[in-house]
C-alpha cells in the first residue's frame, strides 16, 4: 500500500473497533512494523489516534464528531468531486462565505485560481485557497473572519466571527454540515452551528455540499431547515423518493 492508503485503512479499522495493535495493522496493510509505528506516529499529531503501548486506539467516542485529521482521510474522491461541482456553480466575481470542515478545504483548493471574494471559516481552507494561483496568476481575494480559533479544527468561532459574518452580504454560501436530513442541516455543537446559521443568513444564496456519509449521521444541533437552501451538491446516489422529498423544499440538487 501506499503511504496515504495505508493511513486510510488504519483510520478504517480504528473506526470499527477502536482499538488496534501494531501486529494486527501489518497484517492490514502488508507494510512492516516499523512503517506502521512511523504511520501511527504521523496520525497521532494530526490528531487521527492516540499512541499506546504496543498500537493505537481511536479518539472518536459514541456520537462524538471525528477530528478533522479522521475527516481528512475519508471521501477524499467523493469530497474533490463535491468540490468541483460546487466551484462549477461560482460564478467570477462573487463574494462567497466558506465553512470549516475538510469538505469545505477541498471546495477552497477548488476555487484556489478562480476571481472570487472569500471568506474562508478555517485555516485549512485559507492556506488551501491561497496556494497556487491559476495559469493566469489569478487567486480570490480573502477575508478574515476573526473570532477565536478551535485546537485541532482550526476553525474560527464565536460572537466575533459571527459579527464579522452579519457585517458582509456574500452572493453565496456554501454550507457543510455535520449532517443531512429531510428536516435540516445539523452540526455537533452549538458554536459550530450559530456560525454555520450566521452565514447562512448572510447570503443571496445557500449552496450545501454533502457527501454521502453526511446524510442522516449522527448530530444534535440544527442550523436550518431544508427550505433555506438552494441547491444540494452529492455524491450519494438519490431515490426517486429522496428526490420527491427534496422537490418539497424546492432545493436543486446537483449529483456527482
Amino acid at each position: 500500500m501506499k503511504t496515504d492508503e495505508r493511513h486510510r485503512a488504519i483510520a478504517e479499522v480504528l473506526r470499527r473497533q477502536s482499538e488496534a495493535s501494531v501486529e494486527e495493522l501489518m497484517q492490514t496493510c502488508g507494510a512492516s512494523g516499523a512503517t506502521i509505528r512511523r504511520d501511527l506516529e504521523v496520525l497521532a499529531g494530526h490528531g487521527v489516534l492516540r499512541r499506546v503501548h504496543g498500537g493505537a486506539k481511536s479518539l472518536i467516542g459514541q456520537g462524538q464528531n471525528p477530528g478533522y485529521g479522521q475527516r481528512e482521510l475519508e471521501e477524499q474522491d467523493g469530497k474533490s468531486r463535491v468540490a468541483a461541482a460546487v466551484a462549477g456553480l461560482l460564478a467570477d466575481g462573487e463574494h462567497v462565505w466558506l465553512d470549516s470542515g475538510s469538505t469545505a478545504t477541498a471546495v477552497a483548493r477548488a476555487v484556489a485560481g478562480r476571481e472570487l471574494t472569500l471568506m474562508p471559516m478555517s485555516l485549512q481552507a485559507l492556506n488551501a485557497a491561497a496556494g497556487s494561483g491559476g495559469a493566469d496568476g489569478l487567486r480570490p481575494a480573502l477575508l478574515l473572519p476573526g473570532g477565536s480559533v478551535v485546537p485541532g479544527e482550526l476553525c474560527f468561532r464565536g460572537p466575533l466571527a459571527e459579527s464579522n459574518i452579519r457585517s458582509l452580504r456574500f452572493d453565496t454560501a456554501v454550507l457543510t454540515p455535520c449532517s443531512v436530513d429531510f428536516k435540516g442541516l445539523l452540526a455537533h455543537d452549538l458554536d459550530d452551528a450559530a456560525v454555520k446559521t450566521t452565514g447562512l443568513e448572510s447570503a443571496a444564496r445557500v449552496v450545501v455540499a454533502a457527501t454521502a456519509a453526511k446524510w442522516q449521521a449522527h448530530a444534535r444541533v440544527l442550523v436550518a431547515a431544508l427550505d433555506r437552501v438552494d441547491v444540494i451538491v452529492t455524491d450519494r446516489t438519490l431515490s426517486a423518493q429522496d428526490k420527491a422529498e427534496l422537490e418539497k423544499y424546492s432545493v436543486e440538487v446537483v449529483s456527482v
